[in-house]
């Protein structure tokens, strides 16, 4: 079943709202996109306008920036540790943005949105 954006058919109250016009295309949505560590992995959707977005369902390397030295470098990603969308994301190693993870030269916070950015970049908290 698709997901659908548009009004609730409800009110608050629990009555029935009686629609004017019918659904319409603009709003439809879609299923999120759980980025997970692996071989990298992307997903090109055409999207309103005719504009593309690249989803990223898995990738191994962050674009990490570190504030001290003010460089930018590419490292291997390990493990998701903490992610306050969802705590179960945590557990089942899902990157969103905002999603603490463990790599190599230490802690890093994505900054990006994988599901709609297409890459994982992030900021150096340790």
């Amino acid at each position: 079943m698709a997901i659908w954006q548009g009004r609730a058919l409800r009110k608050i109250s629990g009555g029935r709202i009686r629609m004017a016009r019918k659904k319409r295309r603009y709003e439809l949505g879609r299923e999120p996109v759980h980025t997970h560590i692996g071989d990298r992995r992307i997903k090109i959707v055409r999207v309103r306008g005719g504009n593309y977005k690249i989803k990223v369902l898995r990738d191994t390397f962050v674009n990490v920036y570190n504030p001290k030295t003010g460089k930018a470098e590419k490292v291997k990603v390990i493990s998701v540790v903490e992610n306050p969308a969802n705590p179960h994301f945590a557990q089942r190693n899902i990157i969103t943005k905002g999603a603490i993870v463990e790599t190599p030269i230490g802690k890093v916070r994505i900054t990006s949105r994988p599901g709609q950015h297409g890459v994982l970049n992030g900021v150096l908290v340790e």
